[in-house]
């Protein structure tokens, strides 16, 4: 390792930087003024949002939409199920009375709902459905020429990330925003440290540790009336083909730090280790509990990336290690350190990165000056998926390996009914396709 820093201390960090445009492009949003939307809205009037996607992280996002600006209305809502959309739009009409201009005949359900929301008048699309259903929802935004809001991961598999990208390209052709869900991106403390690390504050990067060390998630007992469908929708988390699993669907945020402090230039490879331990019951469905997974760039750098979910008396954390030639930064701790003491701590105005987000994406649309988060929301999760696949199959892959595969995971045919369960991932027999 020490042969490589002192080789190419020159190199690495032009290595960073070749690619970093996109991280600038997303800086901007760091100075965004909460409240400049009072002038912007002067260009645009109402902007009408339609949510794709009623559950917790979907309820949310909606609520951070319109407080990005009064002149936002959320007009048309989707989802799967009757009861979730009820609850989600229950809750607007009490807490966002003013803005919410919900109608019976602009709520829509099941597999095709999305296609009859996409059919009315909104302007803007939020897409928080389960993971499985972004690639094809994001297409058939953008077709009817919708700006969007994306969640993360925008796909559970490489055929999907492939179809996201084709998307990105197609959204930049008709001046159209997708704004992504990697809210880190547009937290004001994260993005302060992240751009003093990659200008070199602690000198060249030689490696990188994310952990992701949480506990356990909401599971849904089964239900006499539910289908095997039924079950998996309200247990989404817990099968690979809708979630990606917990590498994709939660760390991906950590690792989509690394691959920002990385110049979002993809690694050449990885390999590493993961299972099941304490989630081995059948209503877990066939993800892991957790995975230890190492990366490698071409400029010899390496991420560590851990992540667990599993409940008891354990170690929890996480944070981002970055450590450099001179030093080494804690991202979500706040601390860059210097001869073992706090050499720099952010100390300026944090507003709900979460809503910043959202003023990044109405701000852009107002004044004409689309956002596209596209080619790394799409790198970070294929990041993910990498991850997943080198756990899974106990092979060490390379990227392009990666972003060649034709595994496509899911169901043949989406309706509701029995469909297969599937079978847990066992290295050394699951097979790489």
């Amino acid at each position: 390792m020490s042969e490589t820093n002192n080789s190419s201390s020159g190199s690495r960090r032009s290595f960073l930087k070749k690619s970093s445009m996109g991280a600038a492009a997303v800086a901007s949003a760091a100075t965004l003024n909460m409240g400049k939307f009072a002038h912007a809205a002067g260009t645009r009037e109402t902007v009408r949002i339609g949510l794709i996607g009623c559950g917790g992280r979907g309820s949310g996002a909606i609520q951070n939409a319109l407080n990005a600006s009064p002149q936002n209305e959320v007009v048309g809502l989707c989802d799967m199920f009757e009861d979730r959309l009820n609850f989600c739009r229950k809750t607007l009409e009490a807490k966002k009375k003013d803005q919410t201009k919900v109608t019976d005949d602009t709520c829509f359900l099941g597999f095709d709902g999305y296609k009859k929301l996409l059919d009315t008048d909104v302007d803007v699309i939020l897409l928080c459905t389960p993971p499985y259903f972004r690639p094809m929802q994001l297409k058939a935004a953008i077709e009817a020429g919708k700006h969007v809001f994306c969640e993360k991961p925008v796909a559970v598999d490489a055929p999907g990330v492939r179809s996201v990208l084709e998307t990105t390209e197609l959204a930049k052709k008709k001046g159209l925003s997708i704004v992504s869900g990697l809210c880190w991106r547009y937290d004001y403390m994260v993005k302060d440290l992240v751009g003093k690390i990659m200008d070199g504050y602690i000198g060249d990067i030689t490696a990188i540790q994310e952990n992701y060390l949480t506990g356990l998630l909401w599971q849904k007992n089964r239900e006499k009336d539910w289908t095997e469908m039924h079950y998996q929708l309200k247990n989404w988390l817990y099968f690979h083909w809708l979630s990606g699993d917990h590498i994709a669907e939660q760390h991906i945020h950590s690792l989509d730090k690394a691959m920002w402090l990385m110049g979002d230039t993809p690694p050449m490879k990885a390999y590493g280790c993961g299972g099941r331990q304490t989630r081995t019951d059948a209503r877990f469905g066939n993800v892991y509990d957790h995975f230890a997974v190492c990366y490698e760039w071409a400029n010899g750098v390496k991420t560590f990336a851990y992540c667990r979910q599993q409940g008891g008396k354990i170690f929890r954390e996480t944070d981002d290690h970055v450590y450099g030639t001179n030093g080494r930064a804690k991202i979500l701790g706040n601390q860059i350190i210097m001869n073992d003491k706090v050499a720099y701590k952010y100390e300026g105005e944090r507003p709900n990165m979460y809503d910043v987000e959202h003023v990044a994406l109405f701000d852009g649309i107002r004044n004409d000056k689309p956002i596209n988060n596209g080619v790394y929301m799409s790198y970070s999760t294929l990041m993910a998926i990498l991850g997943r696949e080198v756990c899974y199959t106990g092979q060490q892959i390379t990227w392009d390996q990666m972003m060649k595969s034709e595994n496509k995971l899911g169901p043949d045919k989406l309706e509701f009914g029995d469909i297969p369960v599937p079978e847990v991932a066992m290295p050394g027999q699951t097979k790489f396709k």
